[in-house]
């Protein structure tokens, strides 16, 4: 499944995003991989994040990332530079698809 996401980040915070996404720890690779996640891509436009996710089931990764400790350091990390950090409760389902080219 794909799962198109929005988040922002708080403004000043774009170069330290970018360094910090350079290389994401290793064992945040390996449990995101483990949750079925087989691409994540991120796009910036100013302060705002765009991220397309390949995942099997969004629902279960968001359930078992929830409490794994290499994401919750990610998150707490993620706080300090995001508008509005994510909690992951697993409760949301991504953008609203509008159109795609058959």
């Amino acid at each position: 499944m794909r799962v198109a996401l929005h988040t922002r980040l708080k403004p000043g915070k774009e170069a330290e995003y970018e360094r910090v996404h350079a290389v994401i720890p290793p064992e945040l690779d390996v449990v995101l991989r483990r949750a079925g996640v087989s691409s994540w891509r991120i796009w910036r436009d100013g302060l705002d994040l765009f991220h397309v996710v390949e995942v099997e089931d969004y629902a279960a990764m968001r359930a078992a990332l929830r409490e794994d400790p290499a994401n919750v350091r990610w998150q707490s990390r993620m706080a300090e530079l995001l508008d509005v950090p994510d909690d992951y409760s697993g409760t949301d389902t991504g953008l609203d698809l509008v159109w795609e080219l058959p």
